[in-house]
């Protein structure tokens, strides 16, 4: 099971939308996902179909009082299980923050899910942040994907958790994390600004920038308001197109045949 933490400290950058419809995307190729939702605003929640009711989220495992596969729900979608949010995990934080073993507790959680085999990915969707919650998740990934807005603000919020990243790794923490990709999102390709930023970071991360590129959509925006993916809102649309290439570059880059991942989705 590879870890995957969808990451960006600034919110509305498409970070949640992104962990929605990549899972989406993966489990319809035949692959085997869990989505995390560790962001207390439960946004991933309620945006894939679940109704958040504070007793399923991740919680009582990172206190202690339970384990992660005791939380695992499957989702109304084949493929995709869930571990939802819900408002506890805002208050996980401060008693998070007292233990010693804080930023490793999620990592070390996740080990028997990893060794269960359940699963091909994990996606971590991640709190709009730089708290405990967010900083668990770079610990416990294998590797980051950041979806960056195609926006000049968003260029200095790449910088900023392109360091976090570098100083959990150096920390001995998770000496193995990558940054595994870029995603631009909200492109507007009526503006030069869209075009510089997307070029700006194709300058410094031209392994990391995915070819795909997610276009500024009313419907992106509308299909978590009625708890369904993008395939499912609006299914011929540009979104749906560009998250569909999302996920199959991802399985590209991880080496895994989409040809052979959607026939098992069959």
């Amino acid at each position: 099971m590879k870890i995957v933490a969808v990451a960006n400290q600034k919110g509305g950058v498409g970070k949640t939308t992104t962990a929605i419809n990549l899972s989406a995307g993966l489990a319809a190729r035949g692959q085997r996902v869990l989505l995390i939702d560790l962001d207390p605003q439960a946004n991933a929640t309620s945006g894939i179909g679940h109704e958040p009711n504070g007793r399923e989220s991740m919680y009582h495992p990172l206190i202690g009082e339970s384990t992660v596969e005791e939380k695992i729900i499957p989702s109304r979608l084949a493929n995709l299980s869930l571990i939802p949010s819900g408002m506890d995990l805002a208050g996980v934080e401060i008693e998070l923050a007292r233990m010693d073993d804080h930023l490793l507790r999620l990592r070390n959680l996740l080990t028997q899910p990893k060794e269960l085999n359940r699963f091909d990915f994990c996606i971590l969707d991640t709190p709009p942040s730089l708290g405990v919650l967010m900083t668990s998740a770079l610990a416990s990934a294998d590797e980051i994907l950041i979806p960056l807005q195609c926006e000049w603000f968003g260029l200095e919020g790449l910088a900023k958790i392109v360091q976090v990243i570098d100083q959990i790794r150096d920390s001995g923490a998770n000496p193995n994390v990558i940054l595994e990709g870029i995603l631009m999102t909200m492109y507007d390709g009526r503006t030069n600004l869209s075009r510089q930023v997307v070029d700006e970071v194709a300058n410094y991360f031209p392994s990391q920038l995915y070819k795909t590129i997610v276009p500024r959509s009313i419907r992106i925006g509308e299909a978590p308001s009625h708890g369904k993916t993008i395939f499912e809102h609006d299914p011929a649309g540009t979104g749906s197109k560009a998250y569909g290439e999302c996920a199959d570059e991802f399985l590209t880059r991880h080496t895994v045949s989409t040809a052979a991942a959607a026939a098992t989705s069959h």
